[in-house]
């Protein structure tokens, strides 16, 4: 229940690797997410999952890494993305969609008590088990293929790895096959909830694996299960292993409709009756070359977005109503953090990952950024219970845009100086310590707080200006009570 979106380096604007992914909560109830730094000495050696108590020994050389796990431990960790000390991320999961042909043939792994068997990997574990001991983004899917390979796994999902240079994305197929093709360099793709890939050089991925990659045995997989559908064409495994459902033509195709409709708004006829890619079509493709080279506020933007300048604006007054709502929207009430991982290839390694933060509805919040080569997050940030208060960012943010939902257009207002002042404040604050950086002569010990004095200025603007928001759209809603 999420939505990714990745950008090849000569697409993004500063010729960063951008990985950018919305965790959202299921259906019913909401996780409330902190930002951590794990060290090795935390990291387990022998690791047991929560939800199918299937047990890896890990390898005992682990790196330092961030992540964002679940305040309350349910089911697992679910570490959702970070960064590891050699710049290099990982973001886990987004959920996608596999066939019924795909999972007759290769059952997902269910625990069953009981039995021997104890169960396959998923979500909660992903971060954990992978992202500490890799070296690259091809290192990443490597690992985490060979793992699903002898463990198996007991959901569809997607998953980013991301180094200065690449960006790999690598999807599930079944209970223990898998694929993942490397991001090209000038495009974005788009992801919601569904298999992406639409496609694949099998010839690399068993050959020189310079793009491609995926299980030891997917090409036998395919012959004797009769998976591809391509009628001698280019394989395509959006044909072969995905599905084509009508909940995905109003919970998933939609989204990758206004991804690439703002990104891409001339390239394509994408709105009326002759329209050539629709909300509900299931041949919008996997990537896009842009118009112009995308930014971070791009990102946040399409991340946060309720089809806004379109009919099915879940806030819309004005025109022909009967369509309002109708599609699946990236800002939804259910976000839990929305993290972007930026590799800038321009500044020194020490300084070189930044990750975007938001947390709560993206319809509400706004990015902070923050240095990753970092022992200590912010307090503002890390300290999330499951006590409401506004003394941490996730809840202040969640109050805030509960408040702000129900008086729309009397807070947006507000809720757009916000979404823009924040990263301003804060992007002035990784440019004075980009410099402080640059202009002195720092050791390894030093490097690391000098980054968490500015990760702590801008967690401090972080607090200022929320509680300023917090306050104003409560004036406007206690304003309109009907008392």
């Amino acid at each position: 229940m999420c939505t990714t979106i990745l950008i090849g380096k000569k697409a993004s604007y500063d010729g960063s690797t951008l990985v950018a992914r919305i965790e959202d909560s299921s259906a019913g109830m909401f996780k409330s997410k902190k930002f951590i730094v794990v060290e090795p000495k935390d990291q387990p050696i022998h690791y047991k999952s929560v939800r199918t108590d299937c047990e890896i020994e890990l390898p005992k050389n682990p790196m330092r890494y961030t992540c964002l796990p679940n305040v309350k431990k349910w089911r697992g960790v679910w570490g959702a993305c970070g960064v590891n000390e050699k710049n290099v991320s990982m973001t886990a999961t987004e959920t996608i969609t596999t066939n019924e042909r795909v999972l007759g043939a290769d059952p997902l792994v269910e625990f069953e008590p009981g039995i021997i068997k104890k169960g396959g990997i998923g979500e909660e574990d992903f971060v954990v088990i992978t992202l500490p001991y890799i070296n690259s983004a091809k290192e990443g899917v490597e690992r985490l293929g060979a793992l699903i390979e002898k463990y198996g796994t007991y959901e569809s999902n997607g998953i980013a790895f991301q180094d200065v240079d690449s960006i790999w994305w690598f999807e599930t197929i079944g209970g223990h096959h898998w694929i993942a093709r490397r991001v090209p360099d000038e495009v974005y793709v788009v992801m919601p909830n569904q298999l992406g890939i639409d496609n694949f050089d099998l010839d690399d991925a068993f050959g020189k694996k310079k793009n491609h990659l995926c299980s030891a045995d997917l090409r036998e997989f395919i012959k004797d299960n009769h998976l591809d559908l391509s009628l001698g064409k280019k394989f395509n495994p959006r044909d072969a292993f995905g599905s084509h459902s009508d909940a995905d033509h109003v919970y998933n195709t939609p989204r990758a409709w206004f991804m690439g409709r703002y990104l891409n708004p001339h390239t394509y006829k994408w709105d009326g009756p002759d329209a050539q890619y629709r909300p509900d079509s299931d041949d919008i493709p996997w990537s896009f070359v842009p118009e112009r080279k995308v930014t971070v506020e791009d990102i946040k933007y399409v991340l946060s977005a309720y089809f806004q300048g379109t009919p099915y604006n879940c806030y819309g007054k004005h025109g022909d109503l009967s369509e309002k709502g109708k599609f699946r929207p990236m800002g939804i009430n259910r976000n839990s953090v929305l993290e972007l991982t930026q590799l800038r290839p321009y500044v020194p390694a020490e300084i070189r990952a930044v990750e975007w933060l938001a947390f709560g509805s993206n319809a509400f919040n706004a990015f902070v950024p923050f240095y990753a080569n970092i022992e200590n997050t912010p307090e503002y940030f890390a300290n999330t219970t499951e006590l409401v208060t506004t003394e941490s960012f996730y809840w202040a943010n969640r109050i805030a845009g509960a408040l702000a939902d129900a008086q729309f257009g009397s807070c947006s207002s507000h809720i757009e100086r916000y979404q823009a002042a924040l990263p301003i404040e804060a992007g002035r604050v990784i440019h004075e310590y980009d410099k402080k950086f640059a202009d002195g002569k720092i050791g390894k010990k030093q490097v690391v707080k000098l980054l968490e004095e500015a990760n702590e200025k801008i967690s401090q603007i972080a607090k200022k200006q929320t509680y300023e928001l917090i306050n104003n759209v409560l004036y406007e809603v206690s304003c309109a009570m009907k008392n």
